[in-house]
Formats: C-alpha cells, structure tokens, sequence
C-alpha cells in the first residue's frame, strides 16, 4: 500500500473478525485507508474492506508481543495515522485457580500491554502532529467484578479507567481519545475464550456491526465514551450503585461454567 491516495490512514486492531472486522469496514467506507492487523488469517477483512474502495495492508501477528507490535508499526514506514482503533482483544472463561498462567498472561498481555505499546507510539505522533483520533475497546464487563472471568474483566476495568486519563492527558491538544465499551456482543469471542456452555455464552447478544457504528460514530464525534445499547447503558448505570460483592456474584450467574 502505498500514500498517494490522498485519503486519511486508519489502523484497525483485532480485524479478522467480529468487532474490530467491523470498525475496519466502517472506516473503509467513510474514506480511510487501513493498515489492519491480527493473530489470525485478515483475506476476508481485507477483500470486504477493498470493495468500499479502500487501500489496505495487513499484517498478520501477535500484539501480545512486542515482536507483533514492532511489525505492526514498522509496516507504517513513518506514514502519519488519522485514526487508531485499538480493539485487539481476547477473554478467558473458567475459575482463576484452574486457568492455565500463560493463557492467563496472554490475556494481560493482548489486552493491556501491546495495547498500550502501540497506542503509545502512535499517539506520541499525533501529539506531535496535533492531530488525530484514538478509539480503544474496552468493555462494560470492566465495570464488574469478573466472577468466572476475573482476568478479562480485570483487562478491561484498566482499559476503560486509562482511556479516561489518556483523554485528559490530551485535553489541551487535537487529539482525541474515546473508548467503546460494549456488552455481549455476537462474535468468536465466547467461543474463544470457552463460555459456551455459560448463560452469557447462550444469550442474545447485539450485531457487531451495529457496536463498530456506535463506536466509529463516537470516535469521529470525539466523544469520551460510548455504551453499545440500551440495556448495556442500563446495566452500566446499575453497577455504578450496586455493592461489588453483589455484581460478582450476579457475574457468577452469567459465566458459571456449565450453568446455561
């Protein structure tokens, strides 16, 4: 890919499907080129995001390691980034005590650390350009206490607490943070990360495609924070006045193993 396009660049973390598929169709459709990334195959992302008429490259790798990372910001080749859209994400079902650590540490490392890698890199350059707009996916489950999933929630209350700060660390400059913080939603993810045999595995649960417009719609208003959803802005609402004790054992109902 080259940048004589003239069109702005997106990057778009986590495309090869669900969510961040999704967010990188959005973009594609509203004028951006995309360089998308991903640990798993992105033909389909790229081929769907090429018929809007975008330019796209991507890069298939792990940014739970900072070899992944390394790969996704030398493919930028010192192209300045309009937009970054850090939804690289993954879960983790079962008890804490029965997990297996590296899963647990893959889990931290995809959610928090590369996330946090590149959006350093990246938003060091649009701080020094004075421009540009940061969306990152947390979640609503950060809001919870995690029962059954204590490390993915965990992931996320970080996530969504840093998006807030990094937004004020920025507040004086161009550069916009805002974070998407969706509910169950219908992708790989429960399969990926074992809760399919939960009740919050087996629940209806939105349309990609309709949290990726909340989210784009969001980030491009520069908006600090997005709910996907009625009952996921009510459900919000609720944990912010019910005892955590209370909400882990409400979590406990949801991802119970074997309980759907």
């Amino acid at each position: 890919m080259n940048d004589t396009s003239g069109r702005p660049l997106a990057v778009v973390t986590g495309a090869s499907s669900g969510i961040g598929r999704e967010l990188a169709l959005e973009c594609a459709r509203h004028g951006y080129d995309l360089l998308i990334a991903a640990d798993r195959p992105l033909d389909d992302t790229v081929a769907a995001c090429q018929a809007e008429g975008a330019q796209v490259q991507a890069i298939e790798a792990d940014l739970a390691t900072p070899g992944g990372v390394d790969a996704l910001h030398a493919a930028l080749a010192g192209r300045p980034v309009d937009a970054l859209l850090a939804n690289a994400g993954h879960g983790l079902g079962h008890a804490f005590l029965d997990q297996d650590f590296n899963a647990v540490r893959h889990v931290i490392d995809t959610n928090i650390t590369g996330t946090l890698d590149l959006i350093q890199r990246v938003g060091r350059s649009m701080r020094d350009r004075n421009a540009g707009k940061i969306l990152i996916t947390g979640s609503i489950a950060g809001l919870m206490p995690g029962t059954f999933q204590a490390v993915y929630n965990g992931t996320k209350a970080f996530i969504d607490s840093f998006a807030y700060a990094l937004r004020n660390e920025l507040k004086d400059t161009n550069v916009s943070v805002t974070v998407l913080m969706p509910g169950p939603t219908d992708t790989e993810f429960f399969e990926r990360a074992e809760l399919t045999d939960t009740k919050v595995g087996t629940q209806r649960k939105q349309p990609p495609e309709e949290v990726a417009r909340t989210g784009y719609e969001a980030m491009e208003d520069g908006e600090s924070a997005v709910l996907a959803g009625w009952k996921n802005k009510l459900q919000a609402v609720l944990a912010n006045v019910t005892p955590a004790g209370v909400l882990a054992e409400q979590h406990r109902r949801m991802a119970e193993p074997g309980k759907a």
